[in-house]
């Protein structure tokens, strides 16, 4: 009795840990979508970076090619101009991954709560730097020259919330008393910031 107890026991547990192996990380493919459309992507293309951030991205994901459906990856082209920066953000959806193909840029990430802990290095051309997913990260043209880097991500439409833009943008407007507590910043500074958005 006791040996079939035992038996039922592994059993269940083999059965248990097999569900969970594979279930965890599902492949995305279901079919695949195979694009007939001749779509020029334009990554080729240098974009005007003459805008409040000095930067542009180039987004090509499912949205652009339909390829991409269900593959689970998607790619951008950057462009800096002299001191540009993507501005600070996350892709609630995807890890990134970017390499830098002309020019050098200073690239982090923060951890999440409770350390809040930046890492930071400067990438050069034939650099690589991974952002993990839903952290704010940033990428900054420190230098004088044009920066163009790639990055691909783990989704094929990995999201982006820039922050800035999230918090003083939103529509409608999140309390300037609630943000002025939140920042320790005076609330008429905060109705400023609100008004830039």
């Amino acid at each position: 009795m006791i040996k079939g107890v035992h038996f039922l026991a592994i059993v269940a547990l083999l059965s248990l840990a097999f569900s969970l192996v594979s279930t965890f990380d599902p492949s995305p493919l279901q079919d695949i979508c195979v694009a007939i459309d001749d779509h020029k992507s334009g990554l080729q293309i240098p974009k005007n970076t003459e805008n409040q951030v000095g930067s542009n991205v180039t987004t090509m994901n499912v949205d652009q090619i339909l390829g991409l459906n269900t593959i689970g990856i998607s790619l951008v082209r950057i462009n800096y101009a002299p001191y540009g920066q993507n501005a600070v953000h996350t892709h609630p959806r995807a890890t990134e991954i970017l390499v830098v193909v002309e020019g050098t840029l200073l690239v982090g990430f923060v951890t999440s709560n409770p350390k809040n802990r930046l890492f930071t290095k400067i990438r050069k051309k034939g650099d690589v730097f991974v952002f993990p997913i839903d952290l704010i990260h940033v990428q900054f043209n420190a230098g004088e020259t044009n920066v163009v880097a790639f990055a691909g991500s783990s989704s094929q439409n990995a999201g982006a919330i820039t922050i800035v833009n999230a918090i003083f943008g939103s529509n409608p407007p999140i309390n300037a008393n609630v943000l002025a507590k939140a920042f320790q910043l005076d609330m008429n500074f905060i109705e400023a910031l609100q008004k830039k958005f």
